[in-house]
């Protein structure tokens, strides 16, 4: 009995490595698809910023939440899998659709509360700063919402009762649709696509500099949540960022959560900023 369920956990951990690594390649490709052919131009300085910054706030977040974020949800969901709405289902297709169906409407809540609220705003406008829109922004998150996402996540794996290895597939899922609808792409049929699925020039509304357009299409993977609660705005936004900031590496990137719009522009001009090119 021992033998079958560690033979199932590691071709559960192979799967996911393999999961993972597909991910990862997908960012690789992005990012040449979009060097190559951009759907829009930013300047050379704004996306090299745009890159450099977003590139250390992944690498510090990582170092900081690497081991954190995969084990902690790893080692509830093995504590609860058997409680929780979906605990009594047996293992196949329809609780793997429905584990994603909820996780990925969770995120929803989730990105809705983090513009709705100004305690968990103040973390995520972090990420709405890059004045670019490649797939690199996809990694631009402060380190405290990472933190508290983690928190969330691990009441939700409690609530809904889903197996351990089903919950590292949907997080890596989840994490190539991050890197997809961040890229700076024209996707053949995207309005077909869209209709299913959160695609590029949904999510570049949502980083649009106006706020009554970048309140709006907060979906991760399926875009039927944005639609359900009217939150759906299908528009090519004049300017991506927010206007009060302005940031150029990334200690002024992490100090943004601290501090308010209004002083923004003149507290920066204290921070340490870096090497003109």
């Amino acid at each position: 009995m021992n033998a079958a369920v560690n033979t199932g956990g590691g071709g559960d951990l192979l799967f996911n490595e393999a999961l993972f690594g597909l991910a990862i390649l997908s960012f690789v490709l992005l990012l040449i698809v979009e060097k190559i052919k951009p759907y829009r131009h930013f300047s050379a300085k704004t996306y090299k910023e745009s890159i450099v910054t977003n590139t250390a706030a992944f690498l510090f977040n990582n170092i900081v939440l690497a081991v954190l974020r995969a084990s902690s949800l790893f080692l509830i969901a093995q504590q609860f899998a058997s409680y929780g709405l979906l605990g009594g289902m047996e293992n196949g297709p329809l609780k793997w659709v429905l584990a994603f169906a909820f996780f990925d409407l969770a995120i929803y809540l989730w990105h809705v509360a983090s513009h709705k609220y100004e305690w968990l705003w103040r973390f995520h406008k972090v990420h709405h700063s890059d004045k670019s829109f490649n797939v690199s922004t996809g990694f631009r998150f402060h380190v405290f919402d990472l933190l508290m996402e983690i928190v969330y996540k691990s009441i939700f794996v409690v609530v809904i009762g889903v197996n351990a290895y089903l919950v590292l597939s949907i997080e890596i899922i989840e994490l190539f649709f991050i890197f997809f609808h961040h890229a700076n792409i024209r996707v053949p049929k995207e309005d077909l696509i869209s209709q299913f699925i959160i695609t590029p020039s949904l999510h570049r509304a949502h980083h649009s500099t106006l706020r009554k357009e970048h309140d709006s299409n907060y979906g991760i993977v399926l875009s039927i949540w944005d639609r359900v609660f009217g939150t759906r705005k299908e528009l090519a936004p004049e300017h991506i960022g927010l206007d009060l900031i302005e940031t150029e590496n990334f200690i002024q990137l992490f100090s943004l959560a601290f501090i308010t719009e209004r002083k923004v522009r003149q507290l920066l001009g204290w921070i340490p900023k870096g090497k003109k090119s």
